[in-house]
């Protein structure tokens, strides 16, 4: 019988104790562990494109990770941090979303995705029993891409500064601003310059322009009003009309009153909202599979 994931949540805690691991590794191990045959094993979910073992393997780390009980590394690896090594320490604690709970991170986390889940997603334990299938899938989809939002910040975060000007680029692009992605690549290669990260065209011809600043920062640094000052007078200086100031962390509420107090010229693009624009946009992550809800033609039938 394949596990839940909360069952796996201690042996997948357990696998990244000593060290960082590959998920795929912890997959087949686990496997292993819980004497799951060939057929449970290649069992897949219906999108036919990842078994339902390591399906449940992924949710319990990301679970473990919003936690904060793991960490990720770099590309499909992990390691388990100091309080998810504590959380190991007495060998009778159950580590399940309850006692995932008593985190702020797990709380708060949990109250954005209010619940959701889905039988690929999250336990159908979690269901409200007075929901209708559509709110349980809309719920269960807004679970998936919050999962997604945090596992994305975290990628960009812990990449390169010149992969977070690439991805800006990427984005501004996918959103329809700039000329060609090399012309963009250029402007926005002008690091430093003068208080600004970079400039891309605001239409293809170059008519407008827009100028960019970008703050690769951990979770938890806030950017705070001075840095807005600054980037107003940089703004000045160019005697642009237009500014777009991106971060990985949050903004105070400070700075959100200065932007406003500066007649909106300066738009501010936090990490929650880079990363709903990453998924908007597809950039860094891709379609899996698309769910087509339908409902009676009425006109149909009159």
């Amino acid at each position: 019988m394949i596990p839940d994931y909360q069952t796996l949540m201690r042996p997948v805690l357990e696998s990244a104790v000593d060290g960082e691991v590959r998920i795929s590794d912890v997959v087949n191990i686990l496997a292993e562990q819980f004497h799951l045959n060939d057929a449970e094993q290649d069992e897949l979910l219906p999108s036919g494109k990842q078994t339902r073992f390591a399906n449940r393997v992924h949710w319990a780390k990301s679970y473990l990770k919003q936690a904060g009980l793991v960490m990720s590394t770099k590309r499909a690896h992990y390691v388990a941090t100091d309080r998810g090594k504590s959380a190991l320490a007495d060998p009778s604690t159950k580590i399940n979303k309850v006692y995932l709970e008593q985190f702020d991170e797990f709380r708060e986390f949990q109250a954005r995705t209010r619940n959701s889940s889905d039988e690929e997603n999250s336990p159908a334990s979690e269901v409200e029993s007075d929901d209708t299938p559509d709110e349980i899938l809309r719920s269960a989809h807004r679970g998936i891409n919050l999962a997604l939002s945090a596992e994305l910040l975290d990628r960009v975060r812990a990449g390169s500064p010149a992969f977070f000007e690439n991805l800006i680029i990427e984005l501004l692009l996918a959103m329809g601003y700039g000329g060609t992605s090399e012309d963009a690549g250029k402007a926005l290669g002008k690091s430093g310059d003068d208080g600004v990260d970079g400039v891309i065209d605001q239409d293809p011809l170059g008519v407008d322009q827009i100028y960019v600043q970008a703050k690769r920062y951990a979770d938890g640094n806030t950017i705070g009003a001075g840095a807005i000052r600054d980037f107003f007078g940089a703004l000045n200086l160019k005697k642009a009309q237009k500014g777009i100031f991106v971060t990985t962390s949050t903004f105070s509420s400070s700075a959100i009153q200065t932007a406003k107090d500066l007649g909106m010229r300066i738009v501010l693009i936090d990490g929650n909202h880079l990363a709903h624009l990453m998924i908007r946009y597809n950039i860094g992550c891709r379609e899996e599979e698309i769910l087509r809800l339908k409902k009676v033609d009425e006109d149909f039938f009159e």
